[in-house]
């Protein structure tokens, strides 16, 4: 299978995946401690690059990219996947299309260089002001215990015994793409095995442990400004305060976005791809942002 092109950035290989033509390119950021981006993503960006040329970046630690060499604060997460998309021959104009944890990165990147974002696409992306109201419930000492408990299931599961058959629909098979016809047999093979490899490295510990830090900075650049197609599962978060879709909409709603909510769980983007690349593609049509 085409896995990509690895680049230097940051002391590291990136690897970039590509496919499709036109510009601008949808980017396709990944969730925190995702095993392998180019293959979690496949089912919506496999739809849309029949439109669109599109693109993942697989940051340090996840997929087929080299380890961490900076650390993972949210001003080198963006500049190394800006870097990283260059170096691939990709210049901007972007659209991006973040999941999860890469929300926070997506609201700094867009807000601080504007004339590179030409709109969000948001696959359940984590809202900043969220992270840091979860992170002012929850003391310090309690997620510092949290996260080394995280990490030390984490490295038991990446020995592939009995824990982590326990945990497989939960684990390696949290999207459910090795029970579906999404990706090949081949390509379900290299998923599972970087699975495994990559399940424990020290890139996501660190990602979790500056979450806090990093979402203050992008809630520090304000709300989003360009024009946004979210779509809101309604998974559960950690705050008492408020849920995690309520806090989905509000922001979203600041952003004058246009809002879909889904009960598919908060990887959609496997068990939804049609609609969601449908959807996707619709508004940016009517946004008048078509591929050139």
């Amino acid at each position: 299978m085409e896995t990509g092109k690895k680049v230097e950035v940051g002391g590291t290989e990136l690897n970039v995946y590509t496919e499709g033509s036109g510009s601008p390119t949808i980017v396709f950021l990944s969730g925190g401690g995702v095993t392998c981006p180019v293959l979690e993503y496949k089912p919506i960006y496999r739809r849309m690059s029949k439109s669109y040329r599109i693109a993942v970046v697989e940051k340090a630690g996840y997929g087929f990219s080299g380890a961490m060499k900076t650390p993972r604060t949210i001003e080198n997460l963006v500049s190394e996947d800006r870097e990283a998309l260059r170096r691939a021959g990709i210049e901007p104009p972007y659209v991006l299309a973040p999941h999860s944890y890469s929300g926070l990165e997506t609201v700094y990147w867009a807000n601080t260089y504007p004339d590179e974002v030409k709109a969000v696409l948001s696959m359940d992306m984590g809202i900043p002001d969220y992270a840091v109201l979860q992170a002012e419930e929850v003391p310090d000492d309690k997620r510092d215990k949290l996260l080394a408990r995280q990490q030390k299931l984490l490295r038991m599961i990446a020995k592939d015994g009995l824990l982590a058959k326990l945990f497989r629909n939960k684990a390696e098979n949290a999207s459910g793409l090795l029970g579906g016809d999404e990706l090949t047999d081949e390509e379900k093979k290299i998923y599972r095995q970087l699975f495994y490899k990559n399940i424990a490295n020290s890139e996501y510990i660190e990602e979790s442990r500056l979450m806090t830090a990093n979402a203050a900075e992008a809630v520090r650049t304000g709300a989003l400004k360009c024009p946004c197609c979210f779509y809101i599962s309604d998974m559960k978060g950690m705050s008492k305060q408020k849920t995690w879709r309520q806090a989905g909409v509000e922001y979203a709603e600041k952003c004058g976005a246009e809002i879909h909510l889904s009960d598919k769980g908060h990887m959609m983007y496997a068990r939804i791809p049609d609609e969601m690349s449908e959807t996707f593609l619709k508004f940016l049509t009517v946004q008048g942002i078509g591929a050139e």
